[in-house]
């Protein structure tokens, strides 16, 4: 008897409900009634995988707000696969508090989604239990044939010809599964620590010291660090705010009208980075009146022509000029549409002569001068994402004061829709994110300057960082942060070019970000398997995948008819597997995209008969 045909997805967080919500909705057009078996290998429970795991702290909170949360396709999402309308975050949690939606969730997280408003920043879990809901809607919209196997395990290895059947070797599980295509969505990864990393560890076991690695941060072991004693900490964005929250309000600590009342069973964190400062405060304002055309200077006759030149890219030569003045756009035409008092020529004389000059030349320079008089209302996006070059302070505790003055001048600012120039220049960043995709592996710069303007922490948070930093709790060193090995002390030495002559020393060092996504130091046996049997990885080390539908590249440049990769550890990576409603996210695109190649290749396999055994 013929085998019904099997796919085998690699993942069950985010990323991979989402293919599978794209199958479902493609499945009736492109696959009819056929039988196929559907097989999804994750350790965690299949809807929040790792990351979103139903058993975390509930003190860690989303980044975003619950409004704008949505695993679902609207019309601005490009696509060929048919809309299916869902709810975002909010109006799910209001389909609970109505009795038409009734999730398997913990008590207290059925709590907090009675008491969810569309503004507020959800716990994780919660975020769970909605992408559980998400990913069990999904698998009761696939037609009758498609039969739906969970593998609570973990895949060690993808192998096979390109020509057949593929095997998927699991954890503790004496046979493969066979699968006729893998997809993998295996999100975020462990990683082998880098040659500076593993150096580090070695000191601090030849010391007896403290070092935590990039790791995601509620699997750290933080019971290592010792209640009073110095922290030094590298990395400001949203890995320090949850260790900030779990070595705080996580020790017993509360914050209460603005002051924080330590338990004392906090370490007091010394943090740096490279640019010194935490990431930029969410935007606490909705968007009113007349959106920027977007896009505009990075449309996708522009992404063309640059896919059409010979040779490799230079992101800062070819790309950031038109990304600078694709995010220029965004910001005058809110600034000459809703704020015209700060304005001083015609909104359609400066519209036309913006777009006719060169992104970064005088003349635009020269135009942005003339209209736009106060030179606080100019973009300057260099100054963004670098506040401190060139800041020097003479003392540590004049840097404290300046630093609670920066993040207190964000916080206004973000908050305040007189400057809504700021949310314009997010949706451009959006736009511009869902255009860059299309290239393929364009540097990690990008990726960080994208994440530190637009994925920053809710206002909340940046409040409590200045109730700690007021409490002593919290330390600011400042930018280029580097951190020294002392092997006669037996120390970690922190500097940073902020407080020249300034040292810190401390028995304890933590990497406040996730593991690097590159392959080259993965600790995944799945990935390490794919790199070593001739996929091609970049120069960054992600996995190369064809953009139009994630297939696997070989070093030759051929996809592979059989293996399809979506996620941070490919080149088509996007900025996350759920999005904004009505923005266009681009992972939906490249969701719907697998998931039709996926069913066409199974269709067509079916119907020549070629499943082989």
């Amino acid at each position: 008897m013929t085998p019904a045909p099997s796919i085998v997805v690699i993942g069950g967080g985010p990323r991979g409900t989402g293919v599978i919500e794209r199958i479902a909705a493609n499945a009736v057009e492109l696959y009819g009634d056929r039988p196929l078996d559907l097989h999804v290998v994750d350790p965690h429970p299949a809807g929040g995988g790792r990351i979103w795991r139903p058993d975390q702290s509930p003190l860690l909170w989303m980044n975003s707000m619950a409004e704008d949360v949505t695993m679902f396709t609207d019309e601005t999402v490009e696509l060929a696969g048919p809309v299916v309308a869902g709810p975002a975050l909010d109006a799910w949690a209001e389909d609970v508090r109505a009795g038409r939606i009734t999730p398997d969730a913990d008590p207290a997280v059925l709590a907090e989604i009675h008491g969810l408003a569309g503004a507020d920043f959800p716990t994780r879990r919660l975020q769970s239990a909605y992408l559980r809901w998400t990913y069990e809607r999904a698998l009761a919209a696939l037609p009758p044939g498609i039969t739906v196997h969970e593998h609570r395990t973990t895949a060690l290895a993808v192998t096979g010809p390109r020509g057949g059947r593929q095997r998927v070797r699991l954890q503790d599980r004496p046979e493969p599964l066979l699968a006729d295509l893998v997809v993998l969505t295996v999100g975020h990864l462990d990683a082998e620590q880098d040659p500076e990393q593993q150096g580090l560890a070695d000191f601090a076991r030849r010391h007896a010291l403290v070092h935590l690695p990039p790791d995601f941060t509620a699997d750290s072991d933080l019971d290592a660090l010792r209640p009073g004693e110095p922290v030094i900490v590298r990395g400001f964005g949203l890995a320090f705010v949850d260790l900030m929250v779990l070595l705080t309000e996580g020790r017993g600590g509360r914050h209460e009208n603005g002051e924080y009342l330590p338990s004392g069973r906090e370490p007091v964190l010394y943090v740096g980075s490279r640019r010194g400062v935490p990431y930029h405060a969410k935007i606490g304002y909705p968007w009113t009146g007349e959106r920027p055309p977007l896009p505009q200077h990075l449309g996708p006759a522009w992404t063309e022509q640059l896919l059409s030149r010979t040779g490799p890219l230079d992101f800062l030569r070819d790309i950031w000029p038109a990304v600078a003045k694709e995010l220029g756009h965004a910001h005058y035409h809110r600034l000459f549409t809703a704020h015209p008092e700060r304005t001083a020529l015609a909104h359609e004389v400066f519209a036309e002569k913006y777009a006719a000059a060169d992104p970064g030349s005088p003349e635009l320079a020269g135009l942005i001068a003339e209209a736009v008089p106060d030179p606080a209302d100019r973009l300057d996006l260099d100054a963004l994402d670098r506040p401190l070059d060139g800041v020097r302070h003479d003392s540590p505790e004049a840097f404290q004061e300046a630093l609670r003055a920066h993040v207190t001048a964000d916080l206004a600012r973000r908050h305040d829709p007189e400057h809504s120039e700021d949310l314009a220049v997010f949706l451009g960043l959006l736009s511009a994110y869902a255009q860059l995709i299309r290239l393929g592996d364009i540097g990690s710069w990008w990726h960080g300057f994208f994440s530190y303007l637009a994925s920053g922490p809710p206002g909340p948070r940046l409040h409590q960082l200045l109730a700690l930093s007021r409490a002593g709790v919290v330390r600011f060193l400042g930018a280029d942060l580097t951190v020294e090995t002392d092997e006669e002390q037996g120390l970690f030495r922190a500097r940073s070019a902020t407080v020249p002559g300034a040292r810190t020393e401390a028995r304890a060092l933590v990497e406040a970000r996730l593991p690097d996504p590159s392959l080259r130091h993965t600790a995944s046996p799945l990935l390490r398997a794919l790199r070593d049997g001739g996929a091609a990885i970049t120069d960054d080390g992600l996995l190369a995948v064809d953009p139009a539908d994630g297939r696997v590249l070989d070093d030759e440049g051929r996809p592979h008819p059989r293996r399809l990769a979506l996620g941070p550890f490919t080149t088509a990576r996007a900025g996350g597997a759920f999005t904004r409603p009505r923005t266009g996210g681009p992972a939906f695109r490249q969701n719907d995209a697998a998931a039709r190649a996926a069913l066409t290749f199974l269709r067509d396999l079916s119907c020549r008969g070629l499943l082989a055994s």
